[in-house]
């Protein structure tokens, strides 16, 4: 039976045509994701309907930045059913343990062995210039990301950068795998056994599985690694990384909180799975906006190089503490998070037990609903009249600072991303090193946008720069 929703003067409307019976099933959702085009089609839903749209029986969208908090702030809804830890308490509890380990200063401890892999990039993109080649930036900041969490995660590179491609398969496990687990997280629980099943008789679902077992192995076997060296060195490591924090939590408190060697192996792969595609997203988006307005090119690469020639950058190897003082290196990050998210998926959430206004609408207890960070990011009624484009400066007006509560690029509420501060480390470090050591234009400037593969990240299928060496300003 579905629920009804009301506001005065009418109720929430359904979607008609073309599928005037599908949003009457959980499975029209399923539909939006399968298609790879959620974003697309729920911005036309919206369009068409209004700020909030009912996609199942039990289940809204919404469009409308200020009614995030009455959707994702404190006490104001419960997770029924997700994919990962289902139960709030639970996740709350999980979370609570590992926290610390993702702190930023224990990220920063790091910083220093992350600069082996700038190093790598750098010389990469070195080698491209003398061909004259072009750089598809999205893979390579893929094949980057991979070595930075590999630095920061589990204290050691797996080798992307050197070899200068996906030679473990890491990546391509993780592209076959994000649409299977894209569908199968926003389907209803009871029909997931049938699509595992049926799933099984379709060559791409087998390979997701495959790559699942194949990421699972290599998330576990690094784990099992780490703690035979850490049996060896007795304990001492000379490297600040976060499996070690993890580890630290497991020996000392293990028994106390429940905590086993299966849960870091859990967050072991979480940082396989989500740590890298996330943070290259971000760079590879950015940096495509970046290079497309020229005039903020320029703006940018003369704040990089007056900061340089300043001291106030490291010469050799950006500092995060240094970099996060630029004014306009933090607003293209800023923007680059807003216009592009890395997720392309709604993130449902259901309401508390009474009911609430969301938009203007009477939300009984118990509704799913949530927003989609691409879609709720463009409300030109916070952002502006100009919510879609690319625009750093609405960060350094006056009043900026309100803006980022209306952002979903890392999650909200309770389930914003652990792995956030690794992500921002590598974003400040990395973009504006390669901003001040090569001259970047895109191979098609005339490129109206930049064309994504939307299942569960927002994906781009390449960015591709035309890159030349330039001098770095050394300080006087």
């Amino acid at each position: 039976m579905a629920v009804g929703y009301s506001m005065p003067g009418g109720s929430i409307p359904w979607p008609d045509s073309p599928d005037l019976l599908w949003p009457r099933f959980p499975d029209y959702v399923v539909l939006h994701v399968a298609r790879g085009k959620a974003v697309i089609e729920q911005k036309e839903l919206h369009r068409r309907y209004g700020p909030i749209v009912r996609i199942a029986p039990n289940e809204l969208i919404m469009n409308d930045a200020r009614s995030l908090k009455a959707i994702y702030g404190a006490n104001s809804t419960r997770h029924p059913d997700h994919f990962s830890a289902t139960d709030e308490q639970l996740h709350a509890r999980r979370r609570r343990i590992v926290n610390y380990a993702y702190s930023m200063s224990n990220v920063l401890q790091a910083e220093k062995y992350v600069d082996k892999c700038t190093d790598i990039l750098l010389e990469r993109f070195a080698e491209f210039a003398r061909q004259g080649a072009t750089v598809d930036f999205f893979r390579w900041a893929q094949v980057y990301a991979y070595d930075a969490v590999g630095e920061f995660y589990f204290g050691r590179m797996f080798g992307f950068l050197q070899n200068g491609h996906d030679h473990l398969g890491y990546i391509a496990a993780t592209d076959v795998l994000i649409p299977a687990m894209a569908i199968a997280g926003v389907m209803p629980s009871y029909i997931r056994p049938v699509f595992m099943f049926v799933g099984l008789m379709f060559g791409r679902i087998r390979k997701a599985f495959g790559a699942l077992g194949h990421l699972t192995e290599a998330a576990d076997k690094v784990v099992e690694d780490s703690m035979s060296e850490a049996k060896k060195a007795e304990g001492r490591s000379g490297h600040s990384d976060i499996l070690t924090r993890i580890f630290d939590i497991y020996y000392y408190k293990g028994k106390s909180l429940d905590f086993e060697v299966t849960d870091v192996k859990m967050e072991a792969f979480a940082a396989f799975f989500g740590g890298s595609d996330t943070t290259a997203i971000t760079m590879a988006a950015t940096m495509f906006h970046i290079v497309k307005d020229r005039r903020i090119y320029q703006t940018l690469l003369e704040e990089v190089d007056t900061a340089t020639a300043k001291g106030e950058l490291g010469a050799s190897h950006i500092v995060y503490n240094e970099a996060v003082k630029l004014p306009s290196l933090s607003a293209c990050i800023k923007e680059g998070m807003r216009v592009h998210p890395t997720t392309a998926l709604t993130l449902p959430r259901q309401t508390a037990s009474e009911e609430r206004m969301v938009s203007g609408y009477k939300n009984p207890g118990g509704t799913r609903i949530g927003a989609n960070a691409p879609i709720v990011q463009s409300d030109p009624s916070v952002f502006g009249e100009d919510a879609d484009e690319f625009c750093p400066e609405r960060w350094m007006r006056p009043g900026a600072d309100r803006l980022g509560q209306y952002i979903l690029h890392f999650g909200a509420g309770s389930r914003t991303c652990l792995g956030k501060h690794m992500a921002m480390c590598e974003l400040y470090k990395v973009i504006p090193q390669i901003l001040r050591s090569f001259h970047l234009e895109l191979d098609s400037p005339s490129e109206p946008c930049l064309e994504t593969q939307e299942y569960w990240f927002n994906k781009p299928t390449a960015v591709q720069l035309k890159v030349q060496r330039r001098e770095i300003r050394r300080p006087n």
